[in-house]
């Protein structure tokens, strides 16, 4: 059954490779006007950035201040009515950070990018549909492990990646099958793993609020929410003085997931090729601008932010990316030709009279 699934799987995450060249093939991105010569260095306040996103957005409060590794000139302000309102319902607005003057809106629901994510991510299900996806990949890596064993002896008679041409078709298939299973397990192997670790996100980070950030936070406990009047360059300038080899990734807004009621969290990370997704949360009290809290995080949330690297293939710039394709599409190959292996299974007697 999970044969489906993966291919599923392979088949939206292989355009999601690609996001930005996507992004660019529908027309969707955002890229940074050119500026004349005298202002090309110019730099935003970030108090500026996000005022610009709340004047764009009336009504609105703001949740996220974003920095892609690839476009740190153009920070993404998530807003939205309230600080707790779900991520689908939420607005986000990329921001020229040397002018702080509004780009436009990221993709949003409705694109061909949301579609995809979605389906690969949770299947529109939730929580649920990542649980039965990541089941789906721990069965994965089953079959793999269990496809080695059952391959092994007919490796050893025969030799490796042999395809039998002049036996029957279905035999033929089968070959091709084990051949190309065997050039991407490694691949298949890594990618389903880290897959399935990722599906495990939302209870990971449930953990971490409920183990490490309530300690964190435990001087507040029973306080009535704040208002926010520090200054978010104040925020940013105090976590870069804590973190000083990392960089801001992203802030997220009192009142949110990554939060509490009470403090900026500006989650700074690394700036190496395998360390871009290692964050450290720094917690700044946004009534006062004061450091509260920062430590790094739990071995379970370094498996996670580690893994997802590993599974998206998007540290090594164009040429990874187009090798991360080609073992997709080679293991399109394997789950599809496994998949009419299975559905043909009783076809292959049907010639012999009864």
């Amino acid at each position: 059954m999970c044969t489906a699934f993966m291919l599923l799987l392979c088949l939206t995450g292989l355009p999601l490779v690609f996001g930005h060249e996507l992004d660019v093939l529908l027309g969707d991105a955002i890229e940074a006007p050119e500026l004349p010569a005298n202002q090309a260095n110019a730099r935003a306040t970030y108090d500026a950035i996000l005022k610009s996103a709340l004047t764009k957005n009336p009504g609105h409060v703001p949740q996220y201040m974003i920095w892609e590794p690839d476009e740190p000139m153009l920070p993404i302000i998530v807003t939205a009515p309230r600080a707790d309102t779900p991520p689908d319902d939420t607005q986000s607005t990329t921001i020229d950070g040397r002018t702080a003057k509004a780009l436009g809106a990221p993709p949003g629901k409705g694109s061909l990018k949301f579609i995809l994510l979605k389906l690969h991510v949770d299947m529109f299900a939730g929580l649920p549909g990542k649980l039965f996806l990541g089941a789906m990949g721990v069965t994965f890596v089953a079959a793999i492990v269990s496809g080695v064993v059952v391959y092994l002896p007919f490796w050893k008679k025969v030799g490796l990646g042999r395809v039998r041409i002049k036996k029957s078709r279905r035999i033929a298939w089968l070959d091709g099958h084990n051949a190309l299973g065997m050039l991407t397990l490694v691949w298949a192997l890594l990618v389903g793993a880290t897959g399935s670790i990722n599906t495990l996100a939302d209870l990971l980070l449930d953990a971490w609020r409920n183990d490490q950030l309530a300690l964190m936070l435990a001087p507040y406990q029973g306080k009535p929410p704040v208002v926010a009047t520090a200054s978010i360059d104040e925020a940013i300038k105090t976590a870069r003085n804590t973190a000083p080899s990392m960089i801001p990734s992203f802030v997220a807004f009192p009142g949110t997931r990554f939060s509490s009621p009470h403090h900026y969290t500006v989650f700074m990370r690394g700036d190496g090729i395998l360390t871009t997704r290692m964050l450290r949360p720094v917690l700044i009290d946004a009534e006062t601008g004061a450091l509260t809290d920062s430590r790094e995080l739990p071995w379970y949330l370094k498996l996670l932010l580690g893994s997802q690297p590993l599974h998206f293939g998007d540290f090594g710039g164009m040429p990874l990316k187009i090798f991360w394709a080609a073992f997709d599409v080679l293991t399109i190959v394997v789950l599809g030709s496994g998949l009419y292996l299975w559905l043909s299974r009783g076809n292959k007697n049907k010639a012999k009279p009864a």
